[in-house]
């Protein structure tokens, strides 16, 4: 995600990559080599207290959201974290407290939010285009976890929180359902899975989406959830359900969205960002392309080339990133990025499912 962020920065204009932080001295020169960045530190304390650094972009592990996050604020620097925004809700309200009292710019990485044909589905939902909101449905699967030897930093607790398919990705899809439809996530009914018991873990781990080396590895345990299901109900009375996984072959990033309403349906898949569906019951449906000139006002502003000429993953970063660091340069400018505060709402959802996991039925999500 680092290079990500790097590479979105860098298609700012007035935005300037000064330095990088690894684990390590090593690792670090390694990162700012590849990335072709001036200064690089082994230590990301030191690169936080680097004078030239406004805006701290929190890439790490997420056992290392909470103090770094905090060691930022604490500086006076600005912070864009990755999600989940830190291990459970007690670090992320302690996060939300001391950014509220520090005046400074917080954000988090839920980039999927602004994709030309996300905005324009939300516009269509909110603005009524389509009436009522009946169900809402949809999953984010991907495969990357699949066999007992896929290992990755994630499968621990201790450094990617107790929720991992939920934590992981979940949380990006109860982020954009509830950005789309305008409506809180209010009461869920879960159940998790780990398919995989133990899980070997080799001396070198595997990359993120990267198969593991064979070889030999120390079993350990596996205690957070390869996949799952999930009942939910919004405020207003709507209903719906979603899934994710980890282990489900063939899908590399498969987050989809479905909303049926009174008038019609939406239906928006992220591997094929290009193209929105349009349900109808008495005329045919339409496929809407990722055209500006087909799209609604709103949506139009975060599409930057013609129909035809496609924009992905790369550019919900870039859009995210542009409004960010527009509304630190100016206050004026409306800060339309989710904050840690919304980022903190999504943790607690997140533990509601869990909680519902552990003793059945359904949990009311107090967020």
């Amino acid at each position: 995600m680092g290079g990500a962020h790097v590479e979105a920065l860098r298609r700012l204009p007035g935005v300037h990559v000064v330095a990088i932080a690894g684990r390590t001295e090593e690792r670090g020169r390694t990162s700012a080599r590849a990335l072709d960045i001036p200064r690089a530190y082994g230590d990301p304390y030191a690169l936080i207290a680097d004078p030239e650094v406004d805006v701290v972009h929190n890439c790490l592990p997420n056992h290392l959201h909470l103090p770094l996050n905090m060691a930022a604020l604490a500086a006076g620097k600005h912070v864009i974290s990755e999600k989940p925004l830190a291990l459970n809700s007690r670090e992320t309200a302690t996060l939300v407290e001391f950014a509220e009292h520090s005046g400074l710019v917080t954000a988090v990485n839920f980039a999927y939010r602004y994709y030309p044909l996300v905005q324009h589905m939300r516009a269509m939902i909110q603005g009524g285009a389509l009436g009522t909101v009946y169900l809402v449905r949809g999953a984010y699967l991907q495969d990357w976890l699949l066999s007992r030897r896929d290992y990755n930093w994630r499968v621990d607790p201790d450094r990617g929180g107790p929720y991992r398919a939920l934590g992981d990705i979940g949380s990006h899809w109860c982020d954009l359902v509830q950005y789309v439809t305008g409506r809180r996530i209010t009461h869920v009914c879960a159940q998790s899975v780990i398919v995989h018991k133990t899980r070997p873990r080799p001396p070198a781990e595997a990359i993120t989406f990267q198969a593991a080396s064979p070889g030999a590895g120390i079993e350990v345990p596996v205690v957070t959830e390869d996949a799952a299901t999930v009942l939910i109900r919004f405020a207003g009375g709507s209903a719906g359900l979603f899934v994710v996984s980890q282990v489900s072959a063939g899908h590399k990033n498969g987050l989809t969205l479905e909303i049926d309403c009174a008038e019609g349906a939406l239906r928006w898949n992220q591997e094929q960002p290009e193209e929105l569906w349009i349900g109808h019951r008495d005329r045919p449906n339409e496929i809407l392309p990722k055209d500006p000139a087909l799209l609604n006002e709103r949506a139009r502003a975060f599409a930057h080339y013609p129909g035809g000429h496609p924009e992905g993953y790369p550019d919900g970063i870039k859009n995210l990133f542009a409004n960010v660091y527009a509304h630190i340069t100016d206050r004026s400018v409306p800060a339309e990025f989710p904050t840690f505060h919304e980022a903190h709402e999504i943790v607690r959802l997140i533990e509601a499912v869990g909680v519902s996991n552990q003793e059945g039925g359904w949990i009311e999500a107090k967020c």
